[in-house]
C-alpha cells in the first residue's frame, strides 16, 4: 500500500478517486461494496458510518474541553469514558452531562471501557451507569468467568456489551476471537468491541475479524500503530503499519451501524492536532474507496 504518496493527498482533496483505486488494487483480499446505492449521499464525508471518539483520547481535558474538541472536528457522536463521567456519579450528574453532550450536538453511543470483576455488583454498576446516561451499549473488560453475570444483565438492562480486546498483554481477551468464543453460547446482545491497534499487536488481521465477527460487533476502536509488535503505539492515521484501506473496506462490507470510535492514546496532553490528521485522513479514505466503487458500477 502506498501510503506516502496517497496519504498527503487524501489529507488535503479528501476525494480522490484515483487513490481509491490504487488502495484497493494493492490491498490483499480487498472486500468491495455490494452496491455503490450505500453512498447516494455525497455530502456525509463519513458515509452513513456513526463516527465519533473514546473520550480516553481527551482524559486530560474536561467534559466541556471535550465538547468544543468533539465541534471542532465535526464529530457528533462520543464512547464516554470516566474521566469524563465518574462511575460513582449520581444518577443526576450522568443525566446532566448526557444533556451537555446533547445541547453541544453530540450523542453518546456508548461508554468505557469499563473492567467489571466477576461479582454481580461490579457488573451491575456498569449497566446502572449506562441506563441512567441512556446509552445502548457497554465497552467492557469483564472478568472471563463473569459470562452468566452478564448474561443474566443484558437481559435484565437490554444494553449490549462489547468486549474491548487488549492484545498481546491481556490476560483477559487478547484477540477478537478469544471474546467471540467466550460469548458465543450466551445472549445476542454480549458481544465485541474490536480495537483495530490491539487486534494487529495480537497477530491477528483487523479486517478479517470484522468480518468474522460482524454478527456481534457493537464498536469499534479505530486506529494507527507504528508496529504490530507487542510495543506497538498510536501514531496519525497513515502514518503506520495497519492496512486502514481493508479495514474500512470490511466496515463497507458488514454495513458496520454501530459506534466507529477514534482512539488515540499518545499525545494525552495535547492530542486535538493528530486527532484532526487522523479524521482528516480517514475521511479522504473513504471518500477513495467509495468514488472508486462508484465507477465501477457505471
Amino acid at each position: 500500500m502506498r501510503k506516502s504518496l496517497s496519504r498527503r493527498q487524501i489529507i488535503k482533496t479528501g476525494f480522490l478517486a484515483a487513490i481509491g483505486t490504487s488502495i484497493v488494487q494493492n490491498s490483499s483480499g480487498a472486500i468491495i461494496p455490494d452496491s455503490a446505492e450505500e453512498y447516494k449521499d455525497d455530502k456525509d464525508p463519513w458515509k452513513g458510518f456513526k463516527a465519533g471518539i473514546a473520550s480516553y483520547t481527551f482524559r486530560k481535558m474536561s467534559l466541556d474541553n471535550t465538547i468544543v474538541a468533539l465541534q471542532k472536528l465535526d464529530l457528533k457522536y462520543i464512547s464516554i469514558k470516566d474521566f469524563h463521567l465518574s462511575l460513582k456519579s449520581t444518577a443526576a450528574e450522568r443525566q446532566a452531562a448526557v444533556q451537555k453532550l446533547k445541547d453541544g450536538g453530540i450523542t453518546p453511543l456508548s461508554c468505557g471501557n469499563i473492567t467489571m470483576e466477576n461479582t454481580e455488583a461490579s457488573v451491575r454498576q456498569a449497566f446502572e451507569y449506562a441506563r441512567d446516561c441512556g446509552i445502548p451499549t457497554i465497552v467492557c473488560s469483564p472478568h472471563p468467568d463473569s459470562m452468566p453475570i452478564l448474561d443474566k444483565m443484558v437481559k435484565e438492562f437490554d444494553i449490549k456489551l462489547a468486549i474491548h480486546n487488549h492484545g498481546p498483554e491481556d490476560k483477559r481477551f487478547p484477540s477478537p476471537y478469544d471474546v467471540w468464543k467466550a460469548v458465543l453460547n450466551y445472549d445476542k446482545r454480549i458481544g465485541l468491541c474490536i480495537d483495530v491497534g490491539h487486534t494487529a499487536r495480537a497477530k491477528v488481521d483487523p479486517a478479517e475479524a470484522i468480518v468474522k465477527c460482524k454478527d456481534r460487533l457493537y464498536d469499534l476502536h479505530f486506529k494507527d500503530i507504528d508496529t504490530t509488535e507487542p510495543k506497538g503505539g498510536t501514531i496519525p492515521a497513515g502514518r503506520g503499519v495497519l492496512d486502514l484501506a481493508s479495514i474500512m473496506q470490511a466496515l463497507i462490507k458488514i454495513r458496520y451501524t454501530y459506534l466507529l470510535s477514534v482512539e488515540y492514546e499518545r499525545t494525552p496532553d495535547d492530542p486535538f492536532a493528530e486527532v484532526a490528521e487522523t479524521i482528516g485522513y480517514s475521511k479522504g479514505l473513504l471518500a477513495g474507496l467509495t468514488a472508486n466503487q462508484k465507477s465501477k458500477s457505471f
